[in-house]
């Protein structure tokens, strides 16, 4: 059983379509069309080209891509602050705000037009007004989950001892510890981001494929075959680190 999935996104929309490039050439390799690819979330913020990345994601599956698309605390923060009232989700920490320069909200909202050097309460009605309210819904309709085979696919990994089927949403898109430091074996393979790597990294319990786009390095897409994966490349597959 075989499954394309690729990491975070943060506005990168030429790193998009680049690891769309490389799953495409790979089915043709493998004579697979219908293998599914996963989006492990976070499609917005830091890079310049959100509304573009949600367009293309939009219109793909709208075309009858084989694609699946997860939601990520980016994204979740993303719909908050596009509330009528703004809202700061509780995980985020203490002090931050979607639009402090370490998290990319602005650039987001620029992607849309948005001036966003005004003050906040004009540039919260702006950005009301600007985001295609397609979008807003799309986002908040993200699936949090996905599972195929032997893997199960979220944005920042489960909760260790909790069963699969009892994760709660907010660690499967927040959570770093104790998950990321956990030998345990899951039940089956996670397969997630939202913590940056230098490479995408199999650790035998669980698979980051999150390889830095938010921080303008090389996105990764990986084809994974049972638990074993390969990250694919302009030179076809090539092994993973082992972490």
């Amino acid at each position: 059983m075989r499954t394309y999935a690729i990491g975070d996104i943060h506005g990168q929309l030429s790193e998009l379509e680049r690891v769309h490039d490389l799953i495409e050439r790979d089915r043709v390799a493998c004579g697979d069309r219908d293998a599914p690819a996963v989006h492990i979330g976070d499609l917005c913020d830091r890079g310049t080209a959100t509304a573009g990345v949600i367009d293309y994601l939009m219109q793909g599956l709208a075309s009858g891509a084989p694609w699946v698309v997860l939601t990520g605390n980016h994204d979740r923060m993303m719909t908050a602050f596009l509330e009528p009232t703004p809202r700061t989700p509780d995980r985020l920490l203490a002090g931050l705000h979607w639009l402090d320069e370490r998290l990319g909200g602005r650039e987001t909202l620029a992607s849309y037009g948005v001036d966003t050097d005004q003050p906040i309460e004009t540039l919260h009605a702006d950005a009301v007004a600007r985001v295609p309210v397609r979008h807003v819904d799309f986002l908040n309709d993200l699936p949090v989950t996905y599972e195929r085979g032997e893997c199960f696919f979220c944005h920042a990994g489960v909760r260790p001892g909790v069963p699969l089927a009892d994760q709660v949403e907010d660690d499967l898109v927040w959570i770093r510890e104790p998950f990321l430091s956990s030998t345990d074996d899951h039940g089956k393979l996670i397969v997630h981001g939202h913590t940056p790597a230098d490479v995408a990294t199999h650790y035998g319990n669980r698979l980051n494929i999150d390889s830095g786009a938010g921080y303008f390095r090389p996105m990764s897409a990986v084809v994974i075959e049972g638990r074993e994966a390969w990250l694919l490349t302009e030179g076809g597959r090539a092994v993973l680190p082992r972490g």
